[in-house]
């Protein structure tokens, strides 16, 4: 028995930062102050505050340190761990309240979320399934195998009001009860998208690294439900950690009998496998997925017939992401009234949101459905930096639209997110200030389309492209009005004729920032300027001669020697030779230097 545990996160954020060599740090700091009997410590997967990672907790006293370092790890065990006296300057300045310490339960980051998909994350130790099953894990298995029949278990997850998290809402059982019409029948397949494709989203990653059983737990159930017996997840080969862990967790899963043969001895067999992906973000789309899966390029195929009457080697399928799966335990063992209870009328549960961007707690938040933008962002999200104002935030990445500050307050659910020209997408949401240039914005999403296009049809093969070369050349100044109607015309096209979501979706970034932000086009075009002070071909670095004291340091960090002037004179800058790199600007220390 422990008297303490130590909990530090083993997600990719914290990994990236070292958690790796802490942890074994730690274990040897304990050796040496002969606490390991004492003192257990437990690798976990994400808390949610990347942005002040590695992260650590440590109980029974639910004292949270962020940001901890190598060195630190000695007067954290020394300090805490052997004399009982929390290390301050390292405790997360959240949890720091009123003179007492809160847990992390209390403060601002966690008080609004409601944490269903998230639960097991940060808490338990991801490559032990003793510890997912100390936490109800395949209970909900056994529970759907030896009390209730594949249709109980189908209209369960369809009055819980389950929508698919992997981006179009569908209902999850009415998916299921298609896929179930060939029960006994025919092979049927159960998939898991795990390829977390958009630009700033890692929901699914996260899943994967911190509770990887609860996955594998919801295929089975979903197998059980539909009459298939074997189940595939494809996961990008790019999260070692998350593809590691998933490993060890179906090998664990056959070893105790919960996956394989006659699982409970109910005479129900269901095995998972993995397929790794290269990284192609059309395999997010469902049957470019399994086209991928079968060994093939991956590219989608034109539906109907649909994945649930033919998928996956031609045989019925569903698939859903790996939020969406996550969900699945928690409504068996709550109910789905439980599930219902929590969102909105048309959007039930909760939702996983990946927030980045210009935002003070960058990192991983679970919400229940309805929830405002403006508490996710000011509340939960700790605000904008700096002091700037609130832009925009682009939900549903390249997919996905922009939110303007007049829709601040807007409850955040499937429909209300397509009413103002967004969408709910996977869950990236990526918050944007006063510095952030609409139009650049739409480039931006519009080359990552580009370059990720499989080529399969025209629309979406040359219209993305001809959208691109359109937004190029009006953030270089050369636009027109023309160009601006011409761009709007080929975003509906696209929208109304590509073959598959990735086209579909494609113009949204560009017709939500046209809609909301077409004032900032018109600058490009009409006065050849970026209002927001990004785009390199409109901007103009001057010199104030009232403010320069003639220092000589703009010059001398100009990497074209634009500048010129000699000590305690004014200085100049010659527009010709400027690149816009903004080395000046950084570099001046009398605020001399003007960008507009």
């Amino acid at each position: 028995m422990y008297r303490a545990h130590v909990l530090v996160c083993g997600g990719t954020g914290c990994a990236s930062c070292d958690s790796e060599k802490i942890i074994q740090k730690l274990k040897e700091a304990l050796l040496n102050f002969d606490l390991q009997n004492e003192v257990s410590v437990v690798q976990t997967g994400c808390h949610g505050l990347c942005a002040k990672g590695p992260i650590m907790v440590v109980y029974p006293d639910a004292v949270t340190y962020s940001q901890v370092s190598l060195s630190d790890i000695p007067e954290i065990v020394e300090e805490h761990l052997l004399k009982g006296r929390i290390v301050e300057r390292l405790v997360y300045t959240e949890s720091a309240m009123d003179d007492k310490l809160a847990s992390l339960n209390e403060t601002a980051f966690y008080r609004k979320q409601k944490r269903v998909a998230l639960r097991n994350c940060g808490v338990i130790n991801p490559e032990s399934i003793d510890e997912y099953i100390g936490t109800d894990g395949y209970e909900a298995l056994g529970r759907v195998l030896t009390e209730m029949t594949p249709d109980e278990v189908i209209q369960t997850i369809l009055d819980s009001g389950l929508r698919g998290r992997g981006g179009a809402g569908f209902p999850t059982g009415l998916k299921w009860r298609f896929a179930s019409g060939n029960r006994g029948n025919v092979k049927i397949y159960v998939c898991c998208n795990a390829d977390d494709g958009d630009p700033g989203a890692f929901m699914d990653r996260s899943v994967l690294e911190g509770d990887p059983h609860v996955v594998l737990e919801a295929m089975a159930i979903a197998g059980y439900a539909i009459g298939a017996n074997q189940g595939y997840i494809y996961v990008r080969a790019e999260y070692p950690i998350a593809v590691q862990r998933l490993k060890i967790a179906i090998q664990q899963a056959r070893e105790y009998g919960l996956l394989g043969k006659d699982i409970f001895g109910t005479g129900f067999d269901f095995d998972i496998d993995i397929r790794l992906g290269a990284g192609a973000f059309v395999c997010g789309e469902e049957t470019a997925l399994m086209t991928s899966i079968e060994g093939n390029r991956g590219e989608p195929r034109p539906r109907p017939p649909f994945p649930a009457v033919k998928g996956l080697f031609e045989s019925p399928t569903i698939l859903n992401n790996v939020e969406t799966y996550a969900n699945i335990p928690r409504i068996i063992l709550n109910g789905a009234e439980w599930f219902a209870s929590m969102g909105t009328e048309k959007s039930k549960g909760t939702k996983v949101f990946a927030l980045g961007g210009k935002i003070n707690n960058t990192g991983l938040v679970e919400i229940p459905m309805g929830t405002t933008l403006r508490t996710v962002i000011d509340e939960i999200g700790g605000g904008i930096p700096n002091g700037k104002k609130f832009k925009a935030a682009q939900t549903g990445g390249p997919s996905g639209g922009c939110i303007p500050a007049e829709h601040f307050d807007i409850p955040i659910d499937y429909d209300n997110l397509i009413a103002i020209g967004s969408m709910m997408g996977s869950g990236g949401l990526i918050v944007m200030d006063e510095d952030n240039c609409m139009v650049d914005i739409a480039k931006f999403f519009l080359e990552f389309t580009v370059d990720e296009s499989c080529g399969k049809c025209t629309p979406c093969r040359i219209g993305t492209k001809r959208m691109y070369e359109i937004l190029d050349k009006i953030t270089k100044g050369q636009g027109t009005m023309e160009d601006i109607d011409k761009l709007e015309e080929l975003a509906y096209y696209i929208k109304n004729n590509a073959l598959c979501g990735l086209g579909q979706t494609a113009p949204n970034p560009v017709l939500s920032t046209l809609r909301y932000f077409r004032d900032e086009y018109e600058a490009h075009v009409k006065e050849k300027r970026c209002p927001a002070g990004v785009c390199k071909d409109l901007l103009q670095y001057t010199i104030d001669p009232e403010k320069c004291k003639g220092c000589t340091k703009c010059a001398r960090n100009c990497p074209t020697r634009a500048i010129t002037g000699n000590v305690k004179e004014v200085h100049v800058i010659d527009q010709d030779k400027c690149i816009k790199c903004g080395a000046c600007l950084d570099n001046c220390s009398f605020d001399a230097i003007t960008k507009k």
